[in-house]
């Protein structure tokens, strides 16, 4: 689908490809990508196998390929740049601001990992990918965001409904939901949540792929 001059894909899972107006190509958490262009971006939320798998980068890192995550993924035995919350790269005209993902009442995403979620501002127009996360206080504080893409598949993440709240807390033009029917645990229903969006919010636009 296309916002503006950004065309955005779900491959799946957490795993989605940007394409942006300058041509570059940006990934987030690659899991089970079998082929596809290769990424001039690569944004790791977390070290989890479906969310930096070694088969997938291997299909899309090429020479010059920028990696971009938290500490822990310095192990992928690729080139990391690591990301600490709160912290910002530049990267040609794109810029990318980590913020906080955990779990508040799960131990799946614990807060003191220091996980992260992502902020993709793209000449102005502001992606959040949010990791794995439960709906948590930071989200109130985001601010201007034109695309918000939030899990839904509940045991390790935020469910529809909690998905549903932080929309509200979050404010976006449109949203999309992700990390639901792909590894167990995630069963979610995104035909749910766009419902529940379009009661509380009626003003935000929800895509689903």
């Amino acid at each position: 689908m296309k916002y503006k001059n950004i065309n955005i894909e779900w491959l799946g899972h957490a795993t989605f490809k940007i394409n942006t107006e300058r041509g570059l190509v940006i990934y987030t958490d690659p899991f089970n990508i079998k082929n596809g262009e290769q990424a001039d971006i690569i944004l790791i939320t977390h070290d989890h196998y479906d969310h930096a798998e070694r088969e997938s980068m291997n299909v899309i890192v090429k020479e010059g390929t920028t990696i971009i995550g938290p500490t822990p993924c310095l192990k992928s035995g690729y080139s990391v740049k690591p990301i600490s919350n709160g912290e910002e790269k530049k990267i040609e005209n794109i810029k990318i601001t980590s913020i906080p993902a955990y779990n508040i009442s799960k131990s799946y995403h614990p807060k003191e990992n220091e996980w992260v979620g992502f902020i993709i501002d793209i000449n102005g127009t502001k992606i959040y990918q949010a990791g794995d996360t439960d709906r948590i206080p930071e989200m109130q504080n985001i601010g201007n965001i034109d695309i918000a893409i939030l899990p839904i598949g509940g045991t390790f993440t935020m469910d529809e409904v909690e998905a549903s709240k932080a929309v509200s807390d979050i404010c976006p033009k449109i949203v999309i939901p992700m990390h639901y029917g792909t590894v167990e645990g995630t069963k979610g229903d995104p035909e749910k949540f766009k419902e529940l969006v379009i009661k509380d919010n009626p003003g935000v636009e929800v895509w689903i792929f």
